[in-house]
């Protein structure tokens, strides 16, 4: 069994911490693991091998956690741009002969009984060697009106029920054999293809075209910009889970959460005895039932209750619990303002490591810089600045003009608007560099890449 982890979406229901290139499936908010590492070696204990689906974007993210799990066999399948998961998966299934059996899980739920799980996808393996498109319906243990909900007969689906109000969904509750949908599915993959085949044609033949012309570079495919988005976007359920007659649901119980607010985080935290959760950078005087995120700053509270407060270096939440799916109201005002932060944190990441900004203004730019051992940045050259580089630790390799030089600790230097250069690490530990770009424009579109080194 192939476990094909959807790695795409872009976390808005938990902005700030999450951003459009750095979504809630990499953050830690549990333990020393991010969900998306979580989900891996959830799978991996029981499948075979592993598929992973993500946005070029956050490949080299993936690439990362993928690293510190010490996992590298996996497989990579890179979209340009999301096209939602009826593509997504479409194109997981190309990848792979058509008798193998798939398990499509999203790379940020949690589950919490990994026993139970276990349990559970053995029962849909069963009905998937059957030839059934099998999906995993889970319990529900509140009336929660942000899920989907299955009504079913045992493994039988009677029918697919819309995000429901809060009155129908007590009353899901009542009758007891309505399930919230997880988004889990498995089948044989040439199974969902013919599936697809029938029930959405364009999506079908769109991903057949777009994945022959993919470019494949040992366990990476590629697909290529226009060949992905002539493909219609639309999920597994519209697509596919909701028109088939051969769907098939296991009734589940595992401790399952999407954590699609920062409500449902809040309830898998651990909170101290005022029901605050626990957080080293948080003093609460007489403040009770608070979400506290900070991991940079002190957050100090004063008579306050039932609030959400996620700090990060560059914007604060504060909102009243219950509220936080207005989150969604703010990263669209964002988007409308054309504002970077609804996108990126202060920290971005590259193929090559990672940079963070540690102050600006219209005139000048202050950064951390870190290149992983034996990666370079691309050739290239600035018309609106000059910039100086200060190694604060490791080694770094600096190219300018083509003429090269090594620097060490404690060493420096400075690039003249103009001149063409880039900067490797020959060493074996990372590359910690200050870069202070000074002139009259230092945004990143004064970057002039004359060729990639990667």
């Amino acid at each position: 069994m192939i476990n094909v982890v959807l790695c795409g979406g872009n976390g808005t229901r938990l902005w700030p911490v999450s951003r459009t290139l750095y979504p809630k499936q990499f953050n830690k908010f549990m333990s020393n693991r991010s969900l998306f590492q979580m989900t891996v070696e959830r799978n991996h204990a029981i499948c075979d091998q592993t598929l992973i689906v993500s946005n070029e974007e956050q490949y080299f993210l993936a690439l990362d956690h993928m690293e510190e799990l010490q996992l590298k066999d996996a497989k990579f399948l890179l979209e340009p741009m999301g096209r939602n998961t009826a593509p997504a998966i479409a194109l997981a299934c190309l990848a792979v002969d058509e008798e193998e059996l798939l398990l499509i899980t999203p790379s940020d739920h949690i589950v919490k009984n990994h026993e139970q799980y276990s349990i559970c996808i053995e029962k849909g393996k069963q009905l998937a060697e059957e030839g059934q498109l099998v999906t995993f319906g889970l319990t529900p243990s509140y009336p929660e009106i942000g899920y989907g909900y299955i009504e079913a007969d045992g493994n039988y689906v009677l029918s697919f029920k819309e995000k429901p109000s809060q009155e129908l969904a007590e009353k899901y509750i009542q009758l007891g054999n309505f399930y919230w949908n997880s988004g889990i599915f498995m089948f044989k993959a040439g199974e969902f293809l013919r599936e697809l085949e029938r029930h959405a044609h364009d999506i079908y033949t769109a991903s057949v075209t777009a994945f022959e012309k993919a470019h494949k570079h040992h366990d990476t495919y590629r697909i290529h910009g226009s060949d992905m988005e002539a493909i219609p976007a639309n999920s597994i359920d519209y697509a596919v889970i909701e028109r088939s007659t051969k769907v098939k649901m296991v009734p589940s119980d595992f401790g399952w959460s999407d954590l699609g607010s920062f409500e449902a985080l809040y309830d898998e935290l651990p909170k101290n005895v005022e029901g605050n959760t626990i957080n080293s950078e948080h003093i609460g005087i007489d403040s009770s039932r608070n979400l506290i995120v900070s991991n940079d700053r002190l957050v100090a509270t004063v008579d306050v209750d039932d609030l959400i407060i996620i700090d990060t270096a560059d914007a604060l939440l504060i909102s009243k619990q219950g509220s936080s799916q207005k989150v969604k109201q703010i990263v669209e005002e964002l988007k409308i303002r054309k504002s970077k932060l609804s996108d990126n944190h202060v920290t971005a990441y590259r193929p090559w490591g990672n940079h963070t900004v540690l102050d600006q203004s219209p005139n000048y730019k202050i950064r951390k810089v870190i290149v992983k051992p034996g990666q370079k940045l691309s050739i290239q050259k600035h018309y609106h600045r000059n910039e100086h580089w200060i190694v604060v630790s490791g080694t770094a390799l600096i190219t300018v003009n083509g003429k090269q030089s090594l620097l060490r600790t404690n060493e420096s230097t400075f690039i003249r608007m103009g001149d063409e250069h880039f900067v490797e690490n020959p060493g074996r530990i990372d590359l910690h560099l200050i870069e202070v770009q000074a002139g009259e424009y230092v945004e990143e579109d004064d970057v002039v890449r004359l060729k990639k080194n990667n």
